[in-house]
């Protein structure tokens, strides 16, 4: 039980606050609160207290969401990192954060939309907080849900689609030598496509991962992941394929799909090599090539 459990946090999930697919996240909370807390009124609610319309209480209520995002946007829009390494996990408490900033927000507009001399008092505090979560863990786990099945679905099933299309392709590995410039003149080093499997950004530096007997070899140099796939990109088998990694399709054995995008499996290599969903337009059409 617990190791399903784990199973089930670890596994890998889109980070969606961000860019145009958080605005969408904000709406739709938006509405469902709105449309929650309006038509169904799930709380307590006297009308003498009020300072104005329910319905624009409902909209205020239903806005501390956005206004929390607001806040936390710039923690979540600097870390690119997140993108890479996000899981079920990672979200649900990404999530539970959330709805206690919300619960916070709601507790400090009260004295706006209600008339209520305890409006400060720590009996509301606690409620305020127990009833953001009372809803939203309702309308959390809803869309992760349907988000995640939906993702899932899709990936896993473009994924067989590219498995079927590969079949009879003969592999051919190029064997070229590509001189490659470092940010290091005295680094620079001739690279052997017939041995490269892919590269990974670890900060100001990559790694190759090279072809060798009986086991591949690590490599560091230090170049950026963009000006190497700049002076690598005339060979039609090396691509990238995510924000930290380049591979040579070459050696490709297995692509499998996740809520995250595909998983890339290599001949002679044991790591799994990530394709986000941005770049997976890209990858299909030169898969299928």
């Amino acid at each position: 039980m617990i190791s399903r459990l784990k199973e089930i946090l670890n596994t890998p999930y889109p980070f969606y606050f961000r860019g145009k697919t958080l605005l969408q996240f904000a709406l739709i909370i938006f509405l469902l609160a709105l449309l929650f807390n309006y038509f169904f009124t799930p709380f307590n609610v006297n009308l003498d207290e009020h300072k104005m319309d329910y319905f624009w209480i409902s909209v205020i209520h239903s806005a501390t969401p956005i206004a929390v995002l607001l806040i936390m946007y710039p923690f979540i829009h600097f870390s690119p990192s997140l993108d890479e390494n996000w899981t079920i996990g990672k979200d649900l408490l990404f999530l539970s954060v959330f709805l206690l900033l919300i619960g916070i927000g709601q507790f400090l507009v009260r004295d706006l939309i209600y008339d209520n001399p305890n409006n400060w008092s720590w009996g509301y505090f606690r409620e305020e907080i127990g009833n953001t979560f009372l809803v939203g863990i309702l309308l959390v786990g809803l869309i992760v849900s349907v988000n995640f099945n939906r993702l899932n679905a899709r990936y896993i099933r473009e994924a067989q689609e590219l498995e079927r299309s590969r079949l009879g392709q003969e592999r051919q590995h190029d064997n070229s030598v590509i001189p490659i410039e470092t940010q290091v003149k005295m680094d620079k080093f001739d690279l052997q496509v017939e041995k490269f499997l892919f590269a990974k950004a670890e900060g100001n530096y990559l790694v190759l991962h090279l072809r060798d007997d009986p086991a591949p070899v690590k490599v560091l140099k230090r170049i950026s992941i963009t000006d190497f796939e700049k002076q690598v990109s005339s060979f039609k088998d090396i691509i990238r394929t995510h924000r930290s990694y380049v591979v040579n399709l070459a050696f490709l054995l297995h692509v499998k799909g996740n809520a995250q995008g595909f998983q890339l499996s290599l001949e002679h290599c044991e790591a799994r090599i990530p394709v986000s969903r941005t770049m997976i337009p890209a990858f299909e059409a030169r898969v299928r090539k």
